[in-house]
């Protein structure tokens, strides 16, 4: 390759003679050409540095849904809950890199599923890289751990390890081929036969991401049932309470850290001008628009939580607060890029109510889900996916998917109801897929008795009958749960209490 220094002396011996302009203008030409490759290199790196920023931030999010979840489960089952989030990525990254990322984005391929890069082979390529497939893991890993929240406190750890690689080595990347491939039939970048003529939005994830991770606990939750004294005989609610508050709240500020890589970073490059080069606005801007969209989405919802519960239940709750700051942030993933920041303020707003509405209804149902993930990432990643097909700009859809003159937007801005007929189709084939792959899983794990642990395991706590021992390294007198003869006794109402480490058994 030439070099990219230049001087008078270079260009001196051309010049002597008038017959020798050839010659000058070929070595000119092989520097500007050496620029423009450099440049081009440089093109690459950045926007390659960007996405693994972007996959690490992600991937910081399983410590956040880590401390959330043990925070939001008893003292006695947290080494348990602990053990199946680290499980969640060792055993996702194994499928996703054999099965899973091929699946996904396997092109070419068909609109159903992809079936090249089995393994990573033929992998770097001109269609990706490996630093596409960390970021597409650090996805998959998120929609297992969104499951195994609704499922904590009473599942075996054999059933953790087999749903969390077929839900990662299977179910996730189906539906993620289906939507985010190039290939997928419902995508909004295919070349041609756009679903309605648009295919269907959802950018960062509300249904691909949160609705899939969302059902399949809603299905493992149901399968299993309430864990013993959530309910008592007359089919009140009791309140299990989770042990760390602080735990919570330090999980969600992690999680609300991630959420700026979920969300920006599926832009998955920076360096793209809109419009003519040189100007102030570009991708760039976008991704800054989207990280405020998610943000305002998130803060809407946490406040809107924080004053409804007030009203409802009579005192301010934090991890009511936390969970609906999430529950804005899963809603606003859809639609991040493609709306304005004072919709993404409605987005949130109405995202607390779904949480809180889908909380009482599981209340009156009798479900059981002891971190409301079906509830949070499935209610709220919904209506996500439907708030996309209302609000989305003409001008920010045009931006984010190219090419396509005319393609349609929000209904409530003018774009008629062909992109929220597309979202309508996503929320009923990720219902349907999801339902029809992990309902039998779960289904059939029970009958051969790997799903739920035995009813003495599950009130002395699986810390200490299924892991070696507690978590914290306490003694507590009063703790009768710890004591053989308690956890061999039936539960009776009367029986359900709170020990002073407000932990109730």
């Amino acid at each position: 390759m030439a070099t990219l220094t230049c001087s008078a002396s270079d260009l001196a011996s051309f010049l002597n003679t008038v017959n020798d302009t050839s010659s000058a203008a070929s070595y000119l030409c092989s520097r500007f050409d050496t620029i423009s490759k450099t440049l081009s290199d440089t093109s690459f790196a950045v926007n390659t540095t960007y996405l693994l920023f972007s996959a690490y931030l992600v991937f910081a999010m399983q410590l956040g849904f880590a401390m959330l979840c043990a925070g939001s489960v008893r003292a006695k089952n947290t080494m348990n809950i602990m053990l199946t989030n680290v499980l969640d990525a060792a055993a996702g990254a194994l499928s996703y890199y054999l099965f899973g990322f091929a699946f996904a984005f396997g092109s070419p391929s068909n609109g159903f599923i992809g079936r090249h890069f089995f393994g990573l082979r033929d992998v770097p390529s001109p269609l990706t890289d490996y630093s596409f497939f960390l970021y597409q893991w650090a996805f998959a890993i998120a929609a297992a751990g969104i499951t195994s929240g609704s499922i904590a406190e009473r599942t075996q750890f054999v059933a953790y390890l087999i749903y969390s690689s077929f839900l990662t080595g299977f179910v996730y990347p189906i539906v993620s081929h289906w939507f985010w491939s190039s290939d997928g039939w419902a995508s909004p970048t295919r070349p041609d036969n756009l679903l309605f003529g648009s295919g269907v939005i959802d950018f960062a994830g509300s249904g691909v991401v949160h609705m899939v991770g969302g059902i399949a606990g809603l299905w493992g939750a149901l399968i299993e049932g309430p864990r013993i004294g959530r309910f008592d005989q007359s089919g009140r609610s009791v309140v299990l309470r989770g042990h760390s508050a602080s735990l919570v709240v330090l999980g969600s500020f992690l999680l609300w850290f991630g959420w700026y890589g979920f969300n920006p970073g599926s832009f998955l490059t920076i360096l793209k001008s809109y419009g003519e080069s040189g100007g102030h606005y570009g991708q760039w801007s976008a991704i800054g628009r989207t990280a405020v969209t998610t943000t305002l989405a998130g803060c809407t919802a946490a406040l809107t939580t924080l004053f409804s519960k007030r009203l409802l239940v009579g005192h301010w709750n934090v991890i009511d607060v936390c969970n609906g700051l999430l529950g804005g942030f899963a809603a606003i993933t859809s639609g991040c890029s493609v709306v304005e920041p004072w919709a993404a303020i409605i987005c949130g707003f109405v995202a607390a109510w779904v949480l809180i509405g889908c909380n009482k209804l599981a209340e009156k149902l009798k479900y059981d889900d002891p971190l409301e993930a079906a509830q949070l990432h499935g209610g709220c990643g919904t209506w996500g996916i439907l708030f996309t097909g209302l609000f989305a700009r003409e001008a920010y859809v045009g931006e984010v998917y190219p090419g396509r003159p005319g393609r349609p937007y929000g209904l409530f801005m003018g774009g008629g109801g062909r992109l929220l007929a597309a979202q309508i189709i996503q929320i009923l084939v990720i219902g349907g897929w999801v339902t029809a792959t992990m309902g039998p899983l779960f289904y059939g794990l029970e009958k051969i008795n790997l799903l739920r642990i035995s009813r003495e395991d599950e009130m002395a706590g699986m810390d200490l009958t299924r892991h070696g021992g507690f978590a914290y390294a306490y003694h507590d007198e009063d703790d009768s749960s710890q004591k053989p003869a308690f956890a061999m006794r039936r539960v009776e109402p009367a029986n359900v209490f709170f020990t002073p480490d407000n932990q109730s058994v």
